[in-house]
């Protein structure tokens, strides 16, 4: 890890904390996800990207998950999340410090039930560069594209394996195309909005790894209703949210 950077303890509830630093931190995407893949206690989980392992975090502390790998390009996010799972006792976690494109002797393939990624939501040169190559790696597709995600998990699933993601509205079709293209067939969309007045921000999909055709399209998520957090947030927040209070 870079000795100039300090990792901070952040709460997740249920007396848990993980370990997070400027450039690999976490936001509600990664939090609504977690919830969206509806973990399972005997689910062989992949996340890819896991920066500080934030969702296989918030699942194996709701009591999910037989094992979890996470995979990150940094070294510094992956003995951040290494540092947590010592600490708090996540002994189903395992960092591995890899690109997701050269995975080959570092995990196994065809085996897990469950892969998850919140990956770059913009295109490499696409919108406003982020201020360190870092976060440039975190925001745009700099080192893999969503091609490529799509494409390893598929081969990282078991038959009938699920693969869920978070992205932007306006990639829709194209996540959509790709997950056909390698044998993912999309089952579960939910749209997320801030309030029922505006337009969704974010997109949460689930595909099986040889699934049959037909997507059930489940009622779009609000963040807030009547200025506050609405139920169901409060439920995905949960003990996250009671850290704070």
């Amino acid at each position: 890890m870079d000795k100039a950077v300090t990792p901070q303890r952040e709460p997740i509830g249920a007396d848990k904390y993980i370990y997070v630093s400027p450039d690999h931190t976490f936001g509600t995407d990664a939090v609504l996800l977690a919830d969206f893949a509806r973990a399972k206690k005997t689910d062989v989980m992949v996340d890819l990207g896991t920066g500080c392992g934030i969702i296989p975090f918030l699942m194996l502390r709701d009591g999910k998950l037989r094992s979890a790998s996470g995979v990150d390009i940094s070294a510094e996010a992956i003995a951040l999340a290494n540092k947590t799972a010592k600490e708090q006792g996540f002994n189903a976690f395992c960092g591995i410090n890899a690109d997701i494109c050269d995975l080959k002797g570092k995990l196994t393939f065809g085996d897990k039930t469950l892969v998850t990624c919140n990956p770059p939501y913009k295109k490499a040169g696409a919108g406003i560069k982020a201020e360190s190559g870092k976060r440039l790696i975190a925001r745009q597709e700099t080192t893999c594209t969503l091609g490529d995600i799509i494409e390893v998990s598929s081969r990282l699933l078991t038959y009938g394996g699920r693969l869920c993601m978070c992205q932007r509205p306006e990639r829709l079709g194209e996540l959509i195309t790709l997950m056909s293209r390698y044998d993912v067939e999309p089952k579960r969309l939910r749209l997320v909005c801030k309030t029922g007045a505006e337009a969704p921000w974010l997109v949460l999909i689930e595909g099986r790894r040889g699934g049959k055709s037909g997507m059930v399209i489940e009622p779009t998520l609000c963040l807030y209703k009547s200025g506050e957090l609405s139920g169901e947030m409060k439920r995905i927040y949960g003990p996250y949210k009671e850290a704070y209070l």
